[in-house]
């Protein structure tokens, strides 16, 4: 096998394991009122199992990194690959509400190891444009699973019901631990594994959470991404209400926005190296802007329809995936030993502001496409605040002396 080939082998299956926890979002949002029926909730307890998964999912994604940085990065994988096909066979067979609840707390659980893990490889593997290049090539990847996740969901309703997504789930995962164990390389040697006592992890994670750079990074990537998770999590409303489409009628809204993600990140991985990564991410905010300007226009002035409705989310989010790199490894580059344990931190960050979007804002702004444009500008705006703080303190930390 080339480098070449070897790169892209990797960069593909890195991609999929940062896919199976968006994946398990995405999926079963058309099954939403097939749930409430069979399981005899309300929509804001199905809504919760959304809640449950992302919350669960962000809290056990501070520990994937540190645990990966002390056993290793395959072994981690393996074993959570495992944990999420089990959670998946549970959600499969819940006869209440409740044990849906349950089994979705398990699945984040796990599912959160993929993506902590994958980017702790890229950082160990290459450092400045060729890790630019290789997280730009995941997330291009990356962006195909969401496109086709609620498609895949909404033929799978359509034909065996909402169980039958959950059992999807678990072959698919079961595909993927087999593809692991035989693909997924060590990329920690055992002399540069961290240690698990108490003092140490308190120590590291004191260090990374108080530092201003990883947070402010980590807070624009969270805020640009939630302006169109929005409209992922309000999808079932968006879609079915809104603009009247049935429940296999998913990829207009999935289709768009992973259109943009393949094409901001191809565009960033084809200048990692040319510009600099700051410039990106400034390209990336102004492409978003100019979205989110355009998404107000029209949802102020237009009925909701096709194809305005979902113009706006192409171009936001093909801004959003061309910042998404750089800003990705902003956050993890002022802690070169502690790759994994950093990267846990930012997923948490992340998945803790989807979990609040989830819970709260969503189901505030769904009501009009005003109110989601809206909801996009405001997150955006707030990102945007927080990229420039961020760039003012990596520019004033490089005049220092020393």
């Amino acid at each position: 096998m080339t480098a070449s080939s070897h790169a892209r082998s990797l960069a593909l299956l890195l991609a999929a394991l940062s896919a199976i926890g968006p994946f398990a979002i995405d999926t079963y949002l058309p099954s939403f009122p097939d749930i409430a029926a069979g399981l005899q909730a309300s929509p804001l307890e199905v809504q919760q199992s959304l809640s449950a998964y992302l919350f669960a999912f962000s809290v056990m994604t501070l520990w994937h990194g540190a645990i990966a940085d002390r056993f290793g990065r395959r072994r981690v994988i393996l074993f959570a690959l495992g944990l999420f096909a089990c959670a998946s066979l549970g959600c499969a067979f819940a006869s209440s509400i409740e044990q849906l609840w349950f089994w979705r707390a398990m699945q984040g659980i796990t599912a959160g190891a993929g993506i902590v893990i994958s980017r702790a490889i890229v950082r160990d593997l290459y450092d400045g444009a060729p890790a630019q290049r290789l997280m730009a090539h995941i997330t291009m990847m990356f962006a195909l699973a969401p496109a086709l996740a609620p498609l895949i969901g909404g033929w799978l309703q359509t034909f065996w019901g909402w169980r039958s997504i959950f059992l999807f789930l678990v072959g698919a995962t079961a595909l993927l631990l087999w593809g692991s164990y035989h693909l997924l390389p060590e990329t920690l040697p055992p002399e540069k594994r961290q240690s698990l006592r108490p003092s140490y992890l308190l120590h590291s994670y004191r260090k990374v959470f108080g530092s201003p750079r990883f947070l402010l990074a980590s807070l624009a990537l969270s805020l640009n991404f939630n302006g169109f998770f929005l409209y992922v999590l309000s999808s079932p409303v968006f879609l079915m209400q809104h603009l009247k489409l049935p429940e296999t009628a998913f990829l207009w809204l999935f289709g768009p926005g992973m259109a943009g993600l393949i094409c901001g990140s191809w565009l960033a991985g084809r200048l990692a190296g040319k510009i600099s990564a700051g410039r990106c991410v400034l390209y990336g905010h102004l492409v978003m802007a100019s979205a989110a300007l355009l998404n107000l226009g029209l949802s102020a002035f237009l009925p909701p329809g096709l194809p305005w409705s979902v113009l706006p989310i192409l171009i936001y989010t093909c801004g959003m995936s061309l910042a998404m790199p750089s800003l990705t490894l902003f956050a993890l580059d002022p802690f070169p030993e502690q790759r994994g344990l950093a990267a846990s931190c930012q997923t948490f960050f992340q998945s803790a502001t989807n979990g609040v979007t989830a819970a709260l804002l969503a189901p505030l702004l769904w009501g009009s496409t005003w109110t989601l444009a809206l909801g996009m500008a405001a997150m955006l705006a707030a990102g945007s605040l927080a990229t420039v703080a961020h760039h003012r303190l990596q520019r004033n930390s490089a005049l220092l002396p020393g």
